[in-house]
């Protein structure tokens, strides 16, 4: 057996750096791999005959066509509302801006239709997704390790701004629409017409929305 050529039996294995230490060539070298004899084991390795079943496989890796990456064809802007995970399209998004407090309007009383709010000195109606999907707003999952800051959004309702509070913004998403999953859907509650699918995200489980559906439901309570 050649020491030059199988390493773990070389010469800094056994009187070098790995061994004793012994070899007079350290105090010129400090170091094994700045040796002639370590780049020549090296070299020698590299030479060694390549197995039959190796080349085979890497032959048959490389013979391969390339995978086809697959590209994001839409955005989304992930948020939370209630325990709720939803993204909502990134086109009906206008801005985000900091909370504010809506003030009812006189004989208009349904729960999603919270009111107007002042946003940036504009005076935008306020309304609340929860109602309109069916969530409980009211409750929340319990938030530890990061700072969690309600917002609104405000978004585009078939041409009329509207500001939705939201209790979380976790950012934008670019995503294929065939990763997608069907939502759910049982006897009773069949699939829910908003949802256009489930996206896996950052170890989350997002509803995607229909922006359709939402910008008309959203437009309903204005007429």
């Amino acid at each position: 057996m050649n020491g030059a050529a199988y390493p773990e039996h070389g010469c800094w294995n056994r009187v070098g750096v790995a061994g004793d230490r012994s070899c007079p060539e350290l105090a010129h070298h400090a170091h094994c791999r700045n040796c002639p004899a370590y780049a020549e084991a090296a070299q020698r390795t590299m030479q060694l005959p390549v197995e039959p079943s190796y080349r085979a496989f890497w032959a048959e890796q490389l013979r391969r066509p390339p995978a086809q990456a697959q590209s994001g064809n839409a955005s989304a802007i992930v948020l939370r509302i209630g325990h709720e995970w939803l993204a909502l399209p990134s086109a009906m998004v206008l801005s985000v801006a900091p909370l504010a407090p809506a003030h009812r309007l006189p004989h208009r009383s349904a729960a999603a239709l919270l009111g107007v709010a002042n946003v940036g000195g504009r005076l935008l109606p306020a309304l609340s997704l929860a109602p309109l999907l069916g969530i409980d707003g009211a409750t929340a999952p319990e938030i530890c390790g990061r700072h969690v800051f309600a917002r609104l959004l405000i978004v585009d309702a078939n041409g009329q701004a509207c500001a939705v509070p939201v209790d979380e913004l976790h950012g934008m998403v670019r995503y294929a629409s065939a990763q997608l999953a069907a939502p759910a859907a049982t006897v009773e509650r069949p699939r829910p017409a908003h949802l256009d699918g489930v996206l896996a995200y950052d170890g989350l489980q997002v509803g995607v929305l229909n922006g359709e559906q939402v910008a008309a439901r959203l437009w309903g309570l204005l007429k």
